[in-house]
């Protein structure tokens, strides 16, 4: 598979439906979804189903998405990091996902501003925004580091989230 763009360690590429096992493997474990409100993935066809009518669809509608991130060192994939534009909301988020193994090594912050640069760089992107569950510290870290700004606080599926963005450098 082409790769899409490359971080100092990391590369990125689009998911393709072979990529089942590995959303699984991801999507599986209840602690890496704990701040998500989503139910633990139960077997390959459920990843599969989230490959072929999330994510592939949001490459086709609109060029980008989350993407696959893999090691440089070894090509081992990691997780997904990237953007994804929500018609219900106007706008396009960045979001990631990681192994827990891959947690704490700078892997999320080093993906999420890759791919803030990458969107802005070839998408006619303004404004990106992120958010994160109130208790999910972590994940705010990863969103602060990258220079998102903090935008208020909300209420998204019935929990707590702080809202963060980034305008596009040029146009700020």
């Amino acid at each position: 598979m082409t790769t899409l763009f490359s971080s100092q360690r990391l590369f990125f590429r689009e998911f393709t439906e072979e990529d089942a096992p590995l959303v699984y493997a991801l999507n599986k474990d209840p602690e890496t979804l704990r701040y998500l409100h989503e139910l633990p993935t139960t077997d390959e066809t459920v990843a599969l189903e989230v490959i072929t009518n999330r994510i592939i669809p949001q490459y086709q509608q609109y060029g980008y998405g989350r993407w696959a991130v893999l090691l440089k060192e070894n090509n081992a994939f990691i997780g997904w990091c990237g953007l994804k534009y929500r018609p219900e909301r106007n706008e396009t988020d960045l979001g990631y996902r990681f192994l827990r193994s891959c947690w704490g090594k700078g892997y999320a912050s080093e993906a999420a501003a890759a791919c803030l640069r990458y969107g802005f760089e070839h998408y006619p992107l303004s404004i990106i925004t992120a958010r994160a569950h109130v208790e999910n510290l972590a994940s705010l870290r990863v969103i602060e580091k990258c220079g998102m700004q903090f935008s208020c606080l909300e209420e998204v599926d019935g929990c707590p989230v702080k809202t963060y963005q980034l305008r596009h450098p040029g146009l700020a």
